[in-house]
């Protein structure tokens, strides 16, 4: 065990906290989730940090991470979803969290394939990933802040995560097309 997989597993832990906090009947539980939330964030980019920082990337933490934060997210948008059901936010919620398993399928099928480095995360996947967690983190908030609707501000901004989703899957899924194409062969000719 490590500081990295630490945080990781703590993040975990937090998703139960979170939903609890999430629908605590008393004043402040938005902000307090929002919190908790916003925490979470910033643990996903410090465990990666420390790991490849204090030479700490493990298979644990390589496996745990992502997950971590597909949990995590997911578990957010469904409980938004199921405060607002709108037919906008059960199409962004199926875009990302589809998305997701779609992307780690084929990671992983790429990997038996010993090709996993074709569908390694980008700069594109982590800007997405940066814009999800904000929109995210505002969206719980729900409060005004500055006269601003932090709500729709945060809806707006997972319009363009969602978009980003689509985008990286795309590249992805491009990266990985000569595999797609010839049914898995290692080296398509």
């Amino acid at each position: 065990m490590n500081v990295p997989n630490t945080l990781t597993l703590l993040r975990l832990f937090l998703i139960p906290v979170f939903v609890v906090v999430f629908y605590l009947p008393v004043h402040g539980a938005h902000a307090l989730s929002a919190l908790i939330f916003a925490f979470a964030a910033l643990t996903d980019w410090l465990d990666g940090y420390l790991a490849r920082r204090l030479k700490q990337i493990s298979p644990l933490g390589e496996f745990l991470d992502p997950v971590a934060d597909k949990i995590m997210v997911a578990v957010v948008l469904v409980l938004l979803l199921q405060q607002y059901p709108t037919v906008l936010l059960a199409l962004l919620t199926a875009v990302i969290v589809g998305r997701e398993i779609a992307v780690s399928a084929l990671r992983e099928w790429m990997a038996g394939l010993g090709v996993r480095r074709r569908v390694a995360v980008s700069a594109l996947g982590k800007i997405k990933t940066v814009m999800q967690m904000l929109a995210l983190i505002l969206m719980l908030y729900r409060a005004p802040l500055g006269g601003f609707d932090t709500y729709a501000l945060g809806l707006r901004l997972l319009y363009l995560a969602a978009l980003l989703t689509l985008w990286s899957m795309f590249v992805y899924l491009l990266a990985a097309w000569p595999q797609l194409r010839d049914g898995g062969n290692k080296n398509p000719g």
